[in-house]
C-alpha cells in the first residue's frame, strides 16, 4: 500500500530541515526524503556566516538559536583582503558583535537533524518522477519502486531540483566562474605559513579576474577555493584524478602571483575538487501552482558572493513553516503568502550576489571589493549614529 503524507519535503538540506523543524514546533507533521544514504554519507562543506537578518531569524523561529550559539567559531568573523602579491588592502578583526558568526555547515545541519522526531527523514530516496493525479494528489515515484503520495510537495532538492519542473522551466546557467576546492589539515601545526596567510577568519586574495577565497574551520582546517574565470568545458581538460598534475595546471593559472599562493596550492592535503558555479536568473519566480512550492537553492540558486545562500535557505524554510502554521486549513493561502515574500527577497539577494561576483573578479580587484566594504562600513556607522 502506498504511504500518504500531508506534507512531503524533498531534500534534507538546511532549507528542508528548517521547514520541518518549524512545522514540528507548531504541531504539524511532515516527512523529508533525501537522496543521500544517511546523514553521514558525504561531507557538508565549510564554514557559513549566519546573518542577523536571515539565518539567525530562522534559528530563532525554529527555537534553536541558543543551541546554535554553542557552535560558533570564535574569531571567525575576522576578514582580510589581499592582492596577488600578498599585500593587505583591508583587515577587520572579529569584534564579537554576533552579526555574522561563523559555524560549520555540518554542525548546523546536525543541530537541525537532531531537533526533529526520529524517522522524519527518509534516507536513500531517489525521486525519479512526480505528477499530480486526477484527485489532485501528488504521486512521487522513486528509484526502488516504493513511491508515496502527498497533498503538499516542497522542493528543497537543490540547484538541479526535480520538483522545480512542476512550477518552472528555468535551469541554472553557468556563471563563467569555476572553483577548485582543497583543504589544509591541522593548519597551525602542519602548515603555519599557509595559516598565517589566511589569518583567523576569511581571506580574499584577488587580482587579474581570479583569486583565492579561504577560511578557518573549527577543527583547525583551512578550507580554500581557487577561483578562475574559464569556460565550463575547462573541467574536461583537467584530469582531477591525478592530483599532482591538477595542482600543476592550477598553479599555471596563478603563474605571476606571489609564491605563497603557489605553496598554498602545492601543500594542500586533500585532492583538488572542481566546482562550476551556476545560478538561476536573479528574478526567478513562477505562477502559483496548487500544492507545490520551492525553498532554498531549488528556488534561487545563486553564486556564493553575497554569502546569502544558506541564510536564505533557512529563512525560506522558516517563513514557509510559519505561513502553513498560520493557515492550517488553507494551504493555498499559505503558499501564496510565502511566495509573495520569497520572490522580492531572493531577487534582492541574487542581485547583490551578481554585484559581489563582479567586484571580486574584475580588472580593478581587489580595490573594487575594498571600496564596497568601505561603503558598507559607512552605512553601518550612519545607522549606529541614528540610534
Amino acid at each position: 500500500m502506498t504511504t500518504h503524507y500531508d506534507i512531503a519535503i524533498i531534500g534534507a538540506g538546511l532549507s528542508g530541515l528548517t521547514l520541518a523543524r518549524v512545522l514540528h514546533i507548531h504541531g504539524i507533521g511532515s516527512a523529508i526524503f533525501d537522496l543521500d544514504a544517511s546523514r553521514t554519507a558525504r561531507t557538508q562543506g565549510g564554514m557559513l556566516d549566519i546573518h542577523e537578518d536571515s539565518g539567525q531569524v530562522a534559528l530563532h523561529t525554529a527555537d534553536l538559536y541558543e543551541s546554535f550559539t554553542k557552535l560558533i567559531l570564535t574569531g571567525g568573523e575576522a576578514m582580510r583582503i589581499l592582492d596577488k602579491h600578498g599585500v593587505s588592502h583591508l583587515a577587520e578583526d572579529d569584534e564579537g558583535d554576533g552579526t555574522r558568526p561563523e559555524v560549520e555547515r555540518g554542525d548546523l545541519r546536525d543541530l537541525l537533524l537532531d531537533s526533529l522526531p526520529e524517522g522524519t527523514v527518509h534516507w536513500g530516496v531517489k525521486v525519479t518522477d512526480v505528477h499530480r493525479n486526477d484527485a489532485g494528489i501528488f504521486e512521487v515515484n522513486v528509484a526502488d519502486g516504493a513511491g508515496f503520495t502527498a497533498d503538499v510537495l516542497v522542493g528543497a532538492d537543490g540547484a538541479w531540483s526535480r520538483i522545480r519542473t512542476l512550477v518552472s522551466a528555468a535551469k541554472p546557467a553557468y556563471s563563467g566562474l569555476s572553483f577548485v576546492e582543497f583543504d589544509h589539515l591541522d593548519a597551525d601545526v602542519q602548515h603555519p605559513a599557509e595559516a598565517a596567510l589566511v589569518g583567523g577568519g576569511m581571506m580574499f586574495a584577488l587580482g587579474n579576474n581570479k583569486g583565492f577565497l579561504a577560511h578557518r574551520e573549527a577543527d583547525g582546517k583551512l578550507h580554500t577555493y581557487a577561483a578562475i574565470q574559464a569556460p565550463e568545458s575547462w573541467f574536461s581538460t583537467v584530469d582531477f584524478s591525478d592530483n599532482t598534475a591538477a595542482k600543476a595546471i592550477l598553479r599555471e593559472h596563478f603563474g605571476d602571483w606571489d609564491d605563497r599562493f603557489h605553496t598554498l596550492i602545492d601543500s594542500a592535503d586533500t585532492p583538488l575538487i572542481p566546482r562550476a558555479i551556476h545560478a538561476l536568473p536573479a528574478h526567478h519566480q513562477w505562477d502559483r501552482v496548487p500544492g507545490v512550492t520551492l525553498i532554498g537553492d531549488a528556488a534561487h540558486v545563486m553564486s556564493p558572493f553575497a554569502g546569502a545562500g544558506a541564510n536564505l535557505a533557512m529563512l525560506d524554510g522558516a517563513e514557509l513553516g510559519l505561513a502553513i502554521a498560520a493557515h492550517p486549513d488553507d494551504v493555498e493561502a499559505a503558499l501564496a503568502l510565502y511566495e509573495s515574500q520569497l520572490f522580492p527577497r531572493s531577487a534582492e539577494a541574487a542581485e547583490e550576489s551578481e554585484l559581489s561576483l563582479e567586484l571580486c573578479f574584475n580588472a580593478t580587484a581587489p580595490q573594487s571589493l575594498v571600496a564596497q566594504f568601505e561603503v558598507y562600513a559607512q552605512i553601518r556607522a550612519e545607522a549606529e549614529d541614528s540610534h
